[in-house]
């Protein structure tokens, strides 16, 4: 049975290595009791080897530990890796079930803060035996991309480098706390957490037994560029004004309903596969003497199908993969399609981030625009190649894979940050690059219907992601169905591009009464788009500061 990094497998061997450690004066590991029905180990509670406080002392390199204190039932860890990526520690005093969970941060990032998100339903975090971390990923308080100006050191921190020195960081604290390393240790987040996510999988292999990746923005050169930009100026008129405003949205959610709610045989109000809908926004479009409220105008239909379908050149050359915004998702879309004319949007303030200091490391432009960017092949390529130290795209999760870890890939189909589509071309280049039967022995990729960034949305948006790592990591129980569940519904989830279908009886807000169905053909678009050989092995950079600059290389 597998236990810890490397894998260790219990034998007949194990009686000498513990003769040998019996004489060598170093605790022995027990192998542990076999797992239970959900699939986890059952590993021991150890209690702590040291008290809270006397962590403050300890000395690792390049390390500051700036303070140590009980609260509640954890040792909270502050500190400082250098040159400033703040970590944030909670090991529990009263029992240490041997697992360690790093949590992703959102966003430009900027704050320490544990956050479990979709994995907080998981059994050792909702009893408080896990030992988790994370980090500000090297600078704090602005996450509006200002604190990478002139700091070639913060923007290596933010692509990779924080993540993987505090894994590194915590587990040592783990070791000296307990007396023992982790048995296992996991990483899950979403969003910028899912990049973090992948970035482990793809930079650092050995770091992680298990990864939970939620609607990763690990195409972030494209992602915070020309999708969220998009965004906006397809929303615009000659004279810069906003032609659609929210409160069409409802009115554009509805008649999507109307046509596609039924083409998974269940009128539920929500679209299990939103690639099946062909919905067309000019069938919105007013009539003659037709009250405005209840209608679009030409111009109004135009910019809905410019958001659901994506950013394009003047020649349809298409800038990010097709659909960036699915059928059924239209509530959300407020994230970039405002109220009133004037009111900011959020699109913007995103894309602004990135382009003024991302998008050209060594030529920062805090002066710079939506109306400097330009929807071109050329400046595509122009921005995507100087920023690729931040992509985890890499399909080639071999490392990861030949070390065991096991990866489980999910997105809400209704995300109104990052589109599915995204997630869905690196799972299809992921497959292409290993072969699909070799993807399946590790990873896994689920969709949620309704479910919007992360969360919420109108279909059943809380699950437990992490557990079903937990436990193919630990007993090689391979995930199957994960149970999603809003307020008033409960439904299942199966491994791409298994969908649930109504049994025909009982309650459709019951996921017991809902079985797996796999169809013939996946529907959809492909992933031909300008920048599809950028899920490639040979796209990503490695980065380092000289002299106020930043110097990458493949």
């Amino acid at each position: 049975m597998p236990f810890a990094r490397g894998r260790r497998l219990w034998s007949g061997a194990v009686l000498g290595v513990c003769l040998l450690l019996a004489f060598t004066g170093v605790a022995a590991a027990e192998p542990p009791a076999r797992p239970g029905p959900d699939g986890l180990a059952a590993l021991a509670a150890l209690p702590p080897k040291m008290a809270c406080a006397e962590l403050t002392g300890l000395r690792l390199r390049d390390v500051t530990i700036t303070s140590a204190t009980v609260a509640g039932t954890n040792c909270e860890v502050r500190g400082t890796i250098a040159p400033a990526s703040t970590i944030v520690l909670r090991l529990p005093v009263q029992g240490w079930t041997q697992r360690y969970v790093q949590t992703g941060c959102g966003g430009l990032c900027g704050s320490a803060n544990i956050n479990y998100g979709q994995a907080s339903g998981c059994p050792p975090v909702t009893d408080g035996t896990v030992a988790s971390a994370t980090t500000d990923m090297g600078h704090q308080g602005q996450n509006d991309g200002s604190w990478a100006l002139n700091n070639p050191q913060a923007q290596i921190d933010f692509a990779y480098r924080s993540v993987h020195l505090t894994a590194e960081t915590a587990k040592a604290i783990i070791k000296r706390f307990y007396g023992r390393s982790p048995a296992y240790s996991y990483f899950t987040g979403c969003s910028d957490g899912g990049r973090e996510a992948l970035m482990e999988a793809q930079r650092y292999p050995d770091d992680f037994d298990g990864i939970a990746a939620g609607a990763p923005a690990n195409n972030m050169a494209v992602q915070n560029t020309f999708h969220h930009a998009w965004n906006v100026v397809a929303n615009l008129d000659g004279d810069g004004r906003y032609i659609l405003l929210a409160g069409k949205l409802p009115l554009i959610h509805q008649a999507v309903l109307n046509a596609c709610d039924g083409l998974d045989g269940l009128r539920d109000g929500q679209l299990d596969d939103p690639r099946r809908c062909d919905f067309d926004p000019s069938t919105l479009v007013c009539g003659a003497g037709q009250d405005p409220a209840t209608c679009l105008s030409a111009a109004e239909a135009a910019v809905v199908r410019r958001l659901h379908d994506g950013a394009v050149d003047e020649h349809g050359n298409r800038l990010e993969p097709e659909i960036a915004h699915e059928w059924g998702s239209e509530l959300d879309w407020t994230l970039f399609v405002p109220a009133a004319q004037g009111q900011p949007v959020a699109s913007e303030s995103f894309a602004l981030s990135y382009l003024r200091y991302l998008a050209a490391p060594n030529a920062q432009n805090p002066d710079y625009q939506l109306s400097d960017l330009k929807f071109t092949v050329d400046s595509f390529w122009k921005t995507v190649r100087s920023s690729s130290y931040l992509a985890a795209m890499d399909p080639d999760l071999g490392a990861f894979q030949r070390a065991g870890g096991k990866l489980l890939l999910w997105h809400g189909w209704s995300d109104q940050h990052i589109s599915p589509q995204s997630t869905l071309a690196y799972w299809d280049a992921t497959r292409k690059a290993m072969g699909g039967a070799k993807v399946d022995s590790f990873a896994r990729l689920y969709l949620f219907p309704g479910m919007a960034h992360c969360g919420g949305g109108d279909g059943p948006n809380t699950t437990d992601v992490l557990t079903p790592v937990m436990a193919w990591v630990e007993s090689g129980k391979q995930p199957d169905r994960i149970v999603a569940a809003n307020a008033t519904r409960t439904r299942p989830v199966y491994p791409y591009p298994t969908v649930a279908r109504y049994d025909g009886t009982g309650s459709i807000d019951d996921a017991a009464n809902f079985v797996p169905y796999t169809p013939g053909k996946e529907p959809g678009p492909g992933y031909e788009w300008v920048g599809q050989r950028l899920y490639s092995s040979g796209y990503q950079t490695w980065c380092e500061a000289i002299d106020g600059k930043l110097v990458c290389h493949r």
